[in-house]
This record gives C-alpha cells, structure tokens and sequence, in this order.
C-alpha cells in the first residue's frame, strides 16, 4: 500500500478538508478573526502543518498592519512545489517536522488538525516547545478531532459524521479513508486535551465545536 498524502487528493487539500469536516469555513473565520487580536509587531506568526499555506496567506492579507515574520511549517514534501510559490519576504516555508522546529519570539501559532496525526507520546512535548516560544500574552489556536468521553455519544457522532460526509463521498470511500488513517490518527479525549495545557500552563477554552471536531484558543 503506498504511503496516505493529504497532499495527492484530487479534489485539491482545502476543498477535500471543507468537504470532510462540517462547519470547518466558520472555523477558519475565527482563526483569522482571533489573529487581528494577537498578531504583534516585530514578531513571529507560525503555523504547523501549513498545508497548502492558504491560511498563512489569508493572515498576511488580514492583518496588513502589522510588520511580523510569517512562517510555516510542513513535513509533507507533496505539498511543497505549490507552496513554494506562495513564499515571499513576508512568508517563510520550512520542510521540517514541527517537533524538531524551534519557536521563538512568536505572537500567534495556530496548528489545524495536525497535532492528532502524532504519536500520543510526542504532544506534550510539542505544547511546551509552542509555549515556550510564545511571548506572554501571546496565543495557540489549535483544532483536533477527539474522541467524546461517553461512548455511546462517541457511536451517535461517529455515524452522523458518516451521514454527513456521504454528501460528497462514497460509502467505499468513507471507509477507505478510515483505514488509511488507521494508523496515523489517535485522538485524544477533549479533557486530555485541556488537562495537559494547563499542566503546561496554557489559558484554554473551547471556542468552535462540530461533531468530534473542536478548535481550542490557549493563551500564555
């Protein structure tokens, strides 16, 4: 079986994720409105896991002014020939894995359904690297797909996403998919979650939520 790429959908990556997780466009609208609150001056905005840098691109055109350094962050090399024409003196492209990068001076990072694709082991570690990096009062936006502590709320969730997504996809897709992503995808609980940020010391609240889908906002 060849290696599972977000980068080789057909449909392209932002229509693929839009099609897949319901209400993601409002997410992303507040991603971007919280930006215009935290984006400093002479700072450095990151996002790990930028993907197609589609949203990196949306921020620098959001926040026009400010002077700051925006970088992102993918490992994933299919992504890499387009989003390198995205990269500017503003915009900044590396090919690394997030839990080797080092943050710094940074004001804003986001990372959107990326960290559930580590291993459990490794995301502790990340959340401290992040809140290491960032100034105080700066801010950590993340979304993750969890897992819902009751499980027969879990089944209930579970199925109606599946409906939902049968709006674009084939049932032989949905499933193929769910095997591809067997391996890679192992979400925590929404406690988890908030456990080990304010055991790093992170402010978090829940601010966006759609089946098991939830966006988090911590401020340091």
């Amino acid at each position: 079986m060849s290696k599972f790429t977000f980068a080789t959908n057909l449909e392209g990556f932002d229509n693929h994720i839009c099609n897949s997780i319901r209400g993601y466009d409002c997410l992303w609208n507040d991603v971007l409105k919280f930006s215009e609150y935290f984006v400093e001056d002479n700072t450095n905005v990151v996002d790990i896991g930028c993907s197609s840098g589609k949203l990196l691109s949306r921020m620098i055109e959001q926040n026009t002014f400010c002077n700051c350094t925006y970088i992102g962050i993918e490992k994933e090399t299919d992504f890499f020939p387009q989003l390198l024409k995205k990269q500017s003196e503003k915009l900044q492209l590396h090919l690394d894995d997030a839990r080797e990068y080092y943050f710094d001076n940074c004001s804003f990072i986001t990372s959107i359904f990326t960290l559930q694709f580590l291993p459990i082991r490794d995301r502790e570690k990340l959340f401290r690297s992040v809140y290491c990096g960032l100034n105080k009062g700066g801010a950590f936006v993340f979304a993750e797909k969890i897992f819902a502590a009751n499980p027969r709320v879990q089944e209930m969730l579970t199925f109606m996403y599946y409906e939902y997504k049968r709006n674009t996809f084939s049932t032989d897709q949905i499933l193929d998919k769910e095997k591809e992503l067997r391996h890679l995808l192992k979400p925590n609980t929404e406690l988890e979650i908030l456990e080990m940020c304010a055991k790093i010391g992170f402010d978090v609240t829940p601010f966006w939520r759609n089946h098991n889908f939830v966006g988090f906002i911590g401020i340091k």
